[in-house]
């Protein structure tokens, strides 16, 4: 039996980053779980403009000039108290998220998503890079596997960009307005980023009552 995983998420959230990491430890902690994981997306900053904006300038902006140390202070922090890499003074622009999202998508077709998710996230947090620059893109999905030049190609045109924004207002039409958020079975939500020990408590929970079911006589 598999048990569909929705994640919702933006792979600009320091949080989503950080929860992705703790349930993949779960994950593999239990070779033998039932996820089949499928991201969606979530844009942070949907007004953001297509180039982007300097950091400092978009973290003054959203938090004030005292606030926005603080709350990264704290973020490093939950991440390092994690073991969780991340180099937070070595990313200098914050990006328009419409793209990378769109590469998770076509990603998630050729079934190489969790793979690109992790690359942007590791783009991001760990090596500074820009990922609303289309040839970061391209560049990350070509070390996942798919073919740069076509992804090139539909990054220059429209493509499912009104999908990846009419899939982030359902989200927010049915509830969510913070990432991450985890729906289990397309029914119970869990958000933010949780401890690798409630993530086992769900997969053990999840796997009993399979194998009871499993056990109950039939006809």
């Amino acid at each position: 039996m598999t048990v569909k995983l929705d994640i919702i998420s933006d792979p600009i959230c320091p949080w989503c980053y950080i929860g992705k990491t703790l349930l993949d430890r779960a994950l593999a902690e239990r070779p033998g779980h039932p996820f089949v994981v499928e991201w969606h997306p979530f844009q942070l900053n949907p007004d953001m403009p297509r180039e982007g904006m300097d950091r400092r300038a978009y973290l003054e902006s959203k938090f004030g000039k005292g606030r926005a140390d603080e709350v990264y202070n704290q973020i490093a922090e939950r991440a390092r108290a994690e073991g969780i890499e991340a180099d937070f003074p070595q990313i200098t622009r914050t990006p328009n998220t419409v793209d990378a999202h769109r590469l998770i998508h076509w990603a998630g077709l050729e079934q190489v998503q969790n793979k690109v998710v992790d690359a942007l996230f590791a783009a991001n947090f760990r090596e500074g890079r820009d990922i609303g620059d289309r040839e970061v893109l391209c560049d990350i999905a070509d070390s996942c596997g798919m073919d740069a030049s076509v992804v090139g190609r539909l990054l220059e045109s429209d493509a499912d960009e009104q999908a990846i924004r009419d899939r982030d207002a359902h989200s927010r039409k049915m509830g969510v307005n913070s990432v991450p958020t985890f729906i289990v079975a397309q029914q119970h939500a869990v958000p933010g980023a949780q401890p690798v020990e409630l993530w086992l408590q769900v997969i053990d929970e999840i796997i009993a009552q399979v194998a009871a079911a499993e056990d109950q006589p039939t006809g």
